[in-house]
């Protein structure tokens, strides 16, 4: 790719980028978001056409005026938003677009076995708006490896995987490139980064600010010319952690029995406390139960049997409100959808929970003034980056979307925070402060329940560490004896 410009509404993303992938090695691709790495893969896979440069394949130009042309000259991507029917099952969804006849029972023993060559199960029958999604992400790794593609574009790939499981994909790619496939491999894990790649390219502000050989450069490093200055990786400075009330259990569950969307049991007589003060994180390979029993506490999702109390108090369960009057703050998996209304302004994003009480409201009608300067002070403690209050939520960056969601939450003084990856997708910058947010709430004596399939990030900010497999707890150590590998083993079954 030669002097790739793409501009959107007058905003270069893409500004002269020269970017280039060699025959049979991995590259790697970091930015923080909205330096335009997304961008410069959709022109690449034929979603978006640039209004300058030239692409070449092999060294023959080629014009990608569609995902269709790309596919033709080898080019598949999985991408970081899923490009899935939610209504179709695993299989259609990937064989659409294909040209071959359609044998359901063939396909889904093709697919069963290539998920299980690739360390990547995932039932092909089950409707994709059934999974989780970390599983969702599979289908779309499922897709692109199914076509065999020749140049292979990865966006964060290894979000739900075990770190045996990461490996057994990166063994995966180097056999790829061994065989003269390229992968282009998109992560904000630099650890991965180190672990994967031959060459590292970085993109800031829309342009390409220097490509390495991976040999010899350092995370640190790569993470200063991401984000042009320096970049606290860890949260292990153990005077400054919060200090846990063992006195108070904020959160407590008692053999908490709840089903997945598909009626099947999901979260097995879970026995679980967390004290004033403590990050508990909840581990686990993506479909094991984690997402269950976070909408299970937060009251979004009807319990089958067992108990919830917060801060002492039992609730009913029958009614998500209920949970956010008694101090139940909740971070989704997927933000945009769940957590916020997408095209809802950001003022408007910001009181979604507390419109009914004084002083957003007076009686039935809606407080504009109280509105626009709560948003105004929630805007600038968090520093949230928007045009404006009014500005769609959609538009933001995924880090200021983030940090929208965790205004909301945090700004109730809630005495629970249940967080679902909330660092997923995000980049090393955005990730250093929502961790940070993070630790802020537990050190205002907040509980925490972070559900996580970074090992890193539950290692460097939790108290303590759970395992949850096939929605039964594995498995539990405190942060100070956690091994990765001991843990990684757990979130596999191996007990």
């Amino acid at each position: 790719m030669t002097g790739i410009t793409k501009q959107f509404s007058g905003v270069l993303a893409n500004d002269d980028v020269s970017f280039d992938v060699r025959a049979g090695e991995v590259h790697a691709l970091l930015g923080e978001n909205g330096a335009g790495k997304s961008t410069l893969s959709n022109v690449l896979s034929g979603l978006y056409h640039p209004d300058a440069g030239t692409i070449h394949i092999a060294g023959r130009r080629v014009e990608l005026s569609s995902p269709r042309d790309a596919i033709a000259c080898g080019i598949g991507m999985v991408h970081q938003h899923f490009h899935l029917v939610p209504t179709f099952t695993v299989a259609e969804n990937i064989v659409l677009g294909e040209k071959r006849p359609f044998r359901r029972k063939e396909t889904e023993e093709r697919i069963r076995a290539l998920g299980e060559e690739f360390g990547l199960p995932v039932d092909p029958a089950a409707k994709v708006w059934q999974l989780s999604v970390g599983e969702q992400q599979r289908v779309e790794i499922l897709k692109a490896l199914e076509r065999q593609a020749t140049v292979l574009i990865l966006d964060e790939p290894t979000a739900v995987l075990t770190p045996q499981e990461s490996e057994t994909l990166f063994a995966t790619l180097r056999a790829m490139a061994r065989a003269g496939r390229s992968v282009v491999f998109i992560s904000h894990k630099l650890d991965e980064v180190m672990a994967v790649s031959d060459r590292v390219t970085v993109l800031r502000d829309g342009r390409n600010v220097g490509t390495v050989e991976t040999a010899t450069t350092s995370p640190r490093e790569l993470a200063n010319l991401m984000v042009g200055r320096e970049v606290v990786f860890s949260a292990d400075d153990h005077a400054n952690r919060p200090v846990i009330d063992r006195e108070r259990v904020v959160l407590r569950t008692v053999d908490l029995h709840a089903d997945d969307s598909r009626g099947r049991p999901a979260v097995r007589g879970v026995d679980l406390s967390v004290c004033a003060g403590e990050i508990v994180a909840v581990c686990g390979v993506s479909g094991n139960g984690q997402r269950e029993l976070a909408e299970t506490i937060c009251g979004t999702r009807a319990r089958t049997s067992g108990e919830v109390f917060i801060d002492g108090v039992a609730t009913t369960g029958r009614d998500p409100r209920e949970a956010i009057e008694m101090g139940v703050a909740h971070i989704p998996e997927d933000r945009l959808h769940t957590g916020l209304a997408a095209s809802a302004s950001v003022e408007h994003n910001l009181v979604l929970k507390s419109y009914r009480r004084p002083p957003i409201s007076k009686g039935p009608l809606l407080q504009h003034r109280a509105i626009r300067k709560n948003a105004q002070e929630l805007i600038e403690r968090f520093g949230i980056k928007t045009p404006d209050a009014h500005t769609s939520t959609r538009l933001l960056s995924g880090g200021n979307v983030q940090k929208v969601l965790l205004a909301r939450e945090l700004s109730s003084d809630p005495h629970v925070l249940v967080a679902a990856s909330p660092t997923r997708g995000l980049d090393v910058g955005a990730i250093e402060t929502v961790r940070g947010l993070l630790l802020d709430a537990a050190r205002r004596g907040m509980g925490v329940l972070l559900i996580t399939e970074d090992l890193e990030e539950a290692i460097s900010l939790s108290d303590r560490i759970v395992v949850m497999f096939a929605g039964r707890l594995a498995g539990s150590v405190d942060r100070d004896n956690a091994d990765i590998t001991e843990i990684g083993l757990l979130m596999g079954g191996n007990q």
